[in-house]
């Protein structure tokens, strides 16, 4: 019989959950203007490439053909091409015109005045019963009939992991879309919480400076460093509740020494008292990589994959009447 370990339960009190690259929560824009959110956020620093980002368009592919052509171009799901670089406008337009002439499909794109936030993003896709969209090309999957009044459990199995959402068998499996893994973590969590998500700003105004590697004796020599100290990181060196200016002076000094000499093989990490610390601290330190923080006045989960990076279809499973009882994140290989 498969195993079923409980990785931990969340709330989501809007009835509308988000599930994503926890990585990625940097470019989170809640109600905001995605535009608003600064592109160093989610490490693009080239500020040519950052003022394209910021300059991006969203587009609705309009007319009488517009969901067997936004099918066919099969660019995003759905009939809106989300977060388009300035300098790539043009080009789109081209493909999709030239796309439309070669089907024969009377369809266009429809520039929208206003970027799309995220959490309006979330609203479209639970409306119309569940789904995904990109956000930075990043994909972000928003299932529909999640219960707001209790807890869910967040369950792991050898397949992946699921999340219950009613009683009852399941008559059929319906796709929700398809997750993209950059940083082996996945998160679970309310859509209205996540306005109040601070993913690289201290919540406190401190922070930690972590080190480990094959330099690491010489480092802590040389910078008077002791164990970290943490839950789940034996060997693992740096200093804990740093003010921020101070631990943004240590961390830059041990990169400075790193570099000073290519022998010195070691990795620095440099951790912010956020949200996103919060729950990492508790994943390293659980046996089910797995934890959760209080966020929003939600409950909001993160779990390591166990299966690395990679592409993991998301679906729902849906009894008899069309209700869903569970969603399933599925891991390949």
């Amino acid at each position: 019989m498969e195993e079923i370990y409980g990785l931990g339960e969340i709330t989501c009190p809007s009835g509308e959950l988000v599930i994503v690259d926890g990585g990625h929560l940097g470019m989170w824009s809640g109600e905001r203007s995605p535009a608003l959110v600064d592109p160093g956020a989610f490490g693009v620093q080239e500020p040519a490439v950052a003022a394209d980002v910021s300059a991006a368009t969203d587009f609705l592919i309009t007319g009488r053909d517009a969901d067997s052509a936004a099918h066919s171009f099969d660019r995003q799901p759905g009939r809106t091409l989300h977060d388009i670089p300035a300098s790539g406008v043009t080009r789109l337009t081209e493909l999709f015109d030239a796309h439309c002439r070669e089907h024969g499909l009377d369809a266009a794109l429809e520039a929208s005045a206003e970027r799309v936030p995220h959490r309006e993003r979330v609203r479209r896709c639970v409306a119309g019963g569940g789904g995904c969209f990109l956000m930075h090309g990043v994909p972000v999957v928003a299932p529909g009939g999640v219960p707001r009044d209790r807890p869910l459990p967040v369950l792991a199995t050898g397949a992946g992991i699921v999340l219950p959402l009613a009683p009852g068998p399941a008559a059929e499996s319906v796709d929700l879309g398809e997750l993209r893994v950059d940083w082996a973590r996945l998160f679970f969590g309310d859509a209205d919480a996540l306005n109040a998500w601070r993913h690289h700003d201290p919540v406190d105004g401190l922070a930690d400076v972590a080190f480990w590697g094959a330099a690491e004796e010489q480092a802590a020599a040389e910078f008077g460093a002791s164990g970290l100290g943490e839950p789940g990181e034996d060997g693992v060196k740096g200093w804990t509740g740093l003010p921020m200016t101070d631990a943004m002076r240590l961390a830059g000094a041990l990169f400075d020494w790193k570099d000073a000499d290519p022998r010195r093989r070691l990795m620095v990490d440099f951790r912010p008292h956020s949200h996103h610390w919060q729950v990492m601290r508790q994943v390293r330190a659980s046996a089910l990589e797995a934890g959760t923080v209080e966020v929003g006045g939600a409950r909001v989960l993160c779990a390591m994959t166990g299966q690395g990076d990679g592409r993991y279809p998301v679906s729902a499973d849906l009894d008899a009447t069309g209700r869903p009882v569970a969603v399933r994140v599925s891991f390949r290989g």
